[in-house]
């Protein structure tokens, strides 16, 4: 059995990988722990590829290699690294060598002490202050603030997860940010701690300014799976309920001016507007009712349980 399993998306980073897994080597050989590194090429064009191959050959105990046919993207990469990992413990890690291999043996440490997830805190990040770090910091505030699950750096690649945190979801899209988010909504125990954070010396950063506009699309996602998808009549009959109330209001202001002060109801503007957001209302608990059907259909159809168990004792699993 292997006890750790390293996770490593790559995307054209050829210069980077032979210095990594080095690192890797020289950090890990000393632990009492078996492990294995999981590299994932995520489409790339440059000579990666090839660098990885000549890795997997010489160091056939511990590296293993996954190569796209394109690019997928980040997490999807991360995904099938999950899926390929023995380890029960899972390290993520950038291939950039902005993360330092040096600090995982604190990660696995902290998680001794009993934690689910460690996540890595780039506390002295090397990045460009206006268009990385400033964007990332408001990015990390509102999803602490909106998800209730307070961190310094969800964009830090670098966290050490028990394989029982990551069961119960799946990742897709450009979700892999906010695995603390899911695990956190399965019961997982999290704490962060500060890690290093180097300049990029090979390659260029695949990731701009437009990241941060991804991030805020993906946390309306994230918020409607998290309290929501167990009970969305909850949104769309609240939505529809408040929507209702405001046209009743609306109706109820024309009818007192119509009755008092003979004040003509279909001459003014609310009263189109008071129809419209009734009928609106109406559609919205509508469509939370379906939305109830196809949650139901969803768990019930993969027999997806709406819990998740820590540990049992004396009790024996049936076939």
């Amino acid at each position: 059995m292997i006890a750790l399993s390293l996770i490593i998306p790559v995307f054209n980073e050829e210069e980077n990988l032979s210095v990594l897994f080095d690192s890797i080597q020289k950090t890990l050989q000393p632990t009492k722990r078996s492990w294995e590194v999981i590299f994932v090429d995520d489409g790339s064009s440059d000579n990666s590829v090839d660098v990885l191959k000549s890795l997997a050959k010489k160091h056939r105990e511990h590296v293993r290699v996954v190569i796209f046919r394109r690019n997928f993207g980040q997490t999807a990469a991360i995904a099938a690294g999950i899926d390929h990992a023995q380890g029960e413990i899972i390290v993520l890690l950038d291939a950039d060598l902005q993360n330092d291999p040096a600090d995982i043996p604190k990660l696995l440490a902290k998680l001794d002490e009993g934690y689910d997830l460690v996540s890595g805190w780039r506390k002295d990040r090397k990045d460009s202050r206006f268009t990385r770090t400033i964007p990332s910091n408001i990015a990390n505030g509102l999803i602490s603030w909106v998800t209730g699950v307070h961190l310094h750096d969800y964009g830090c690649t670098l966290k050490a997860y028990r394989r029982g945190a990551l069961e119960g979801f799946r990742l897709y899209g450009e979700m892999h940010r906010f695995i603390p988010v899911f695990a956190h909504s399965i019961g997982a125990r999290i704490t962060e701690m500060p890690v290093s954070h180097h300049p990029r010396k090979f390659g260029r950063a695949n990731y701009g300014l437009e990241r941060t506009v991804k991030v805020l699309l993906d946390l309306f996602t994230v918020k409607f799976l998290l309290d929501y998808s167990h009970k969305p009549i909850r949104l769309f009959g609240g939505a529809g309920m408040g929507l209702i109330l405001i046209s009743i209001a609306l109706l109820a202001y024309l009818f007192i001016r119509r009755v008092f002060f003979s004040v003509s109801v279909l001459g003014s503007p609310f009263f189109l507007i008071g129809v419209m957001f009734f009928i609106l209302g109406f559609q919205s608990i509508l469509m939370g009712l379906i939305a109830e059907l196809l949650a139901r259909t969803y768990h019930e159809s993969q027999a997806k349980p709406t819990y998740t168990v820590r540990e049992v004792f004396n009790i024996k699993r049936g076939k």
